[in-house]
């Protein structure tokens, strides 16, 4: 489905992500996700906020028709760098059955529509190549 690049010339990846990754043409754009459960709620920690962004990820993607090994980038904020291990965690455990791990940035931001909310996830998924089935 993908492929990633990550040549041995430039340092490696910082962390679980891919430098570069070649997908479909066909694309699916995520808009940024907060951690705010079906009903409204908020968790209060970090990590769970994360964690349901990218559950509320997966339930987009399944509606699309797709899962986590069609995703090729994610793009990450979190509005505070102690937040920052707490937001690798989640993601790591979303993406531990790719081969590949997707491209990604993730930003330390000023903060999101409420005070509270201490993660947002956006991703782009591509869609299987109709040509290559």
């Amino acid at each position: 489905m993908q492929k990633s690049y990550n040549p041995l010339s430039i340092y490696r990846p910082l962390a679980n992500y891919s430098h570069a990754v070649v997908g479909t043409t066909r694309l699916l754009f995520i808009s940024g996700q907060l951690g705010i459960m079906s009903d409204g709620s908020l968790p209060v920690r970090a990590v769970d906020q994360a964690r349901r962004c990218f559950n509320n990820v997966n339930e987009i993607l399944k509606d699309a028709g797709l899962d986590v090994s069609h995703v090729l980038r994610i793009n990450a904020y979190v509005s505070s760098r102690e937040y920052l291990s707490d937001y690798m965690r989640a993601r790591d455990e979303w993406i531990i059955e790719m081969s590949d791990p997707p491209a990604s940035t993730l930003m330390i931001v000023v903060g999101f529509a409420k005070p509270e909310m201490k993660v947002e996830v956006e991703v782009t998924a591509g869609f299987p190549d109709a040509r290559s089935e």
